[in-house]
């Protein structure tokens, strides 16, 4: 209730409440509400968990790129030349001395046509997706974690290594002690593959050594 006296054009504020009741339950006078008062399906908010050295945590790495790139050259160059050595000298003693060409003065002369064009595409598509458990290996002043991880799977002759390294903060951690490989600074992934399936398809030293120095 707001009561107000005017007096000579000044208004005077006399009195003011605020609302001291709801149709749940009443307040005393200028008590705000709380919502863990009122709501039937109010949740007291999970507190932080204070990570230390050498606690687990679980990323899910889900990592995808996609690179397209269009290249196009069209060179074309022309050269002529025509040159003749119409002098020349000779050693007398410690003096050089004009000599003539009994044969004539002698000409070289050509000319160079070449053209080249070239045109490239490429396109590539990656997707990683996997999950590793880490280890807190460090916790830096302002609370952020640095974790390391690496896992070894190993099926018949088929062999995978997976290491990861990189800084979170603790508030990125789920409930379910997981983080994304998003969420990871400094990230650094390593999947490494040894075995029969990769010895079908991995390049040999000699066609290593061809595409480094692109002989063709």
């Amino acid at each position: 209730m707001l009561a107000t006296i005017i007096t000579s054009g000044v208004i005077n504020i006399d009195q003011a409440n605020a609302q001291s009741g709801s149709m749940f339950h009443k307040t005393s006078q200028g008590q705000p509400m709380m919502l863990n008062q009122y709501s039937y399906t109010y949740q007291t908010p999970p507190q932080q968990e204070e990570f230390k050295l050498h606690d687990i945590i679980t990323v899910l790495v889900d990592e995808q790129s996609v690179f397209i790139s269009d290249g196009e050259m069209d060179r074309k160059k022309k050269a002529h030349a025509n040159f003749t050595l119409s002098d020349w000298v000779k050693l007398s003693g410690f003096s050089l001395m004009p000599t003539a060409q009994p044969d004539g003065d002698p000409k070289i002369a050509g000319d160079m046509d070449q053209k080249y064009r070239s045109e490239a595409s490429l396109e590539t598509r990656d997707k990683l997706e996997f999950s590793i458990t880490c280890e807190v290996v460090g916790v830096q002043p302002n609370g952020n974690l640095v974790i390391e991880g690496h896992d070894t799977v190993t099926n018949n002759e088929e062999v995978w290594n997976y290491r990861i390294s990189g800084v979170i903060r603790p508030g990125d951690v789920q409930r379910d002690n997981t983080v994304l490989s998003s969420n990871i600074l400094h990230k650094m992934i390593n999947k490494q593959e040894s075995g029969h399936v990769r010895d079908g398809y991995r390049r040999g030293w000699l066609m290593k050594w061809m595409d480094h120095f692109q002989i063709f």
